[in-house]
């Protein structure tokens, strides 16, 4: 399935509805660890340590340096946090209330 196909929405919806359902991490890891290769459990994990990182003002350069990712990558996720109604702010709300 290609980026195009209206089955990755599709899915995509369907699938985040599913994880919200349940309240159960251990649920939730186990599934996404059946579900992605370890390369993209990886990816995923060094994506929300980026989010995390932002959060707390760590500077880019030093995420950078910690992560092992690209500064480009990393100024997205700048991007991403700064947008009102931000999905990445939302989501670490979750993590720590006092953001």
């Amino acid at each position: 399935m290609n980026r195009a196909d209206p089955r990755v929405a599709e899915n995509l919806t369907e699938l985040a509805w599913t994880l919200a359902k349940t309240s159960d991490g251990e649920l939730i890891e186990a599934f996404l660890r059946s579900l992605l290769t370890p390369a993209e459990a990886a990816d995923i994990a060094s994506r929300w340590a980026l989010v995390k990182a932002l959060g707390d003002k760590i500077p880019q350069r030093e995420i950078a340096r910690d992560l092992g990712i690209s500064l480009c990558k990393i100024t997205r996720g700048s991007r991403e946090l700064r947008k009102p109604n931000s999905a990445f702010a939302r989501m670490l709300a979750l993590v720590k209330p006092a953001l």
